[in-house]
């Protein structure tokens, strides 16, 4: 192998520095909302939101009067957006059936896809308001049939967004309310007095919302580890400099922490895409934000083969991978561990952010290793079931389950089988005892 960095991001030891101070403000900023409730929410939106209100929902008339604030070109763009998620999450939807098979005579078994009772979904805003994320989030659940859906949003330049609101109105949000940061998600999960605690928390955030989900972790469930966003270009020698520069830098503009990667087999393409990058920086309205992203968490990996760029990719699982090859159907075949493929020039993965309908909130930090994105099936719950409908199926089933037990020492859960042996086959078993030691009852 010859893997070659001709540009790397901060080590994992500088990383590691980072997250260490991150998880110590959410556990104490957490620990503080548990114990003073709203009055905590209300001191913490004051302090990072500058947003002062009694109340942080929006009452239906103040969603009304904000939502009407929107364009008509406006509502009609985001009403485009809404109906594509909604499209593809109602696809996905009826691709998940309830079953039940007969897997022996007289023995049913089966499962239901029942939604989550509850959810809170937190829209990032408070540098840039993320309509999208409320079809992601608050729409797809509606799909999903989620019976109470809140939504949280921060304000931007001091009050809500209307178009953010919009979205949020639009897909289905029974409440909506204008907290950002640690204190939205901490108030979700954990409850106030005037917020009721949800089942499962989603959405994408900062560094700062993604390690307060991973600590509500168990007091609730989270959609996935949704932290800085990550972009990767894979790329050979069919595509130009320009394309791949604009793709990594239009996702590096997300923070000062966002990754950025190119992956290639062309020292040429590399070299002028890093030239290219500094051309685009100088124009960039972003560059300020994007600019830090690249000098700190950008790299590009010169390689001498695709087997070694689909070895790197994989390895590196990032979130957003865009592929401009002469062979993107065999990444899609060989890929295993990403967030979500943009194939081909033709897509970006602003069309995955904004409008193309597949879902925005991917895993980071090398979770697509193990979980993919949010979508409608995250608000499901499977739940099995099972039936015996004969005597002669209790017997069979219990005669196994019987020995079974006794094997791994469980001698009251043999029991269980042997009550079912003895009832429904007319047979008297000692407590305890193995099934072939039956005796026929007179």
């Amino acid at each position: 192998m010859a893997i070659e960095y001709l540009k790397q991001s901060k080590s994992q030891a500088e990383k590691a520095d980072d997250d260490a101070q991150v998880r110590a403000v959410v556990e104490a900023t957490l620990k503080d909302i548990e114990a003073r409730g709203d009055a905590a929410v209300h001191d913490l939106a004051v302090k990072f939101d500058k947003f002062c209100r009694p109340s942080y929902r929006l009452s239906e008339a103040e969603v009304q009067s904000i939502i009407a604030k929107v364009s008509p070109r406006d509502m009609d763009d985001i009403r485009f957006a809404h109906d594509q998620v909604v499209n593809f999450a109602r696809a996905q939807r009826a691709s998940m059936t309830d079953i039940e098979v007969e897997t022996l005579p007289g023995v049913i078994l089966g499962h239901k896809n029942i939604p989550v009772q509850s959810v809170g979904c937190y829209v990032p805003g408070g540098k840039f308001p993320m309509v999208a994320s409320a079809h992601m989030s608050v729409a797809t659940a509606k799909v999903a049939g989620v019976p109470r859906i809140i939504a949280c949003t921060p304000p931007f330049n001091g009050e809500p967004n209307p178009a953010v609101i919009a979205a949020m109105h639009m897909g289905g949000a029974d409440e909506i309310y204008v907290l950002g940061g640690i204190q939205a998600v901490g108030a979700m999960a954990i409850g106030t007095e005037s917020i009721d605690p949800v089942h499962l928390l989603v959405g994408p955030g900062n560094a700062y919302v993604a390690e307060a989900k991973r600590q509500l972790y168990g007091r609730v469930g989270i959609d996935l580890f949704a932290g800085p966003t990550e972009t990767m270009v894979i790329a050979d020698e069919t595509v130009d400099a320009e394309i791949c520069a604009t793709d990594l830098l239009g996702q590096a503009e997300h923070g000062y922490n966002s990754p950025a990667c190119l992956i290639t087999n062309s020292r040429k393409l590399a070299q002028d895409t890093m030239a290219e990058v500094d051309r685009i920086l100088k124009i960039l309205p972003t560059a300020d934000t994007a600019a830090i992203s690249w000098r700190d968490f950008g790299d590009v990996i010169l390689c001498d083969s695709h087997d070694e760029m689909l070895l790197v990719a994989n390895d590196m699982t990032y979130e957003h991978v865009q592929v401009m090859t002469d062979r993107d159907d065999w990444y899609l075949d060989n890929m295993h561990s990403y967030g979500a493929l943009f194939l081909g020039p033709r897509t970006n993965v602003a069309n995955g952010d904004k409008v193309i309908g597949t879902n925005h909130t991917l895993p980071t930090k090398r979770a697509g290793r193990y979980t993919g994105g949010l979508w409608v099936g995250k608000y499901l719950k499977t739940h099995s079931y099972q039936r015996i409908t004969s005597d002669e199926a209790a017997v069979q089933i219990g005669e196994y389950g019987s020995r079974l037990c006794l094997l791994e020492g469980f001698v009251g859960h043999a029991e269980q089988c042997n009550l079912r042996v003895r009832r429904y086959g007319g047979l008297n078993v000692p407590y305890g005892a193995p099934a072939e030691k039956r005796e026929v009852a007179e």
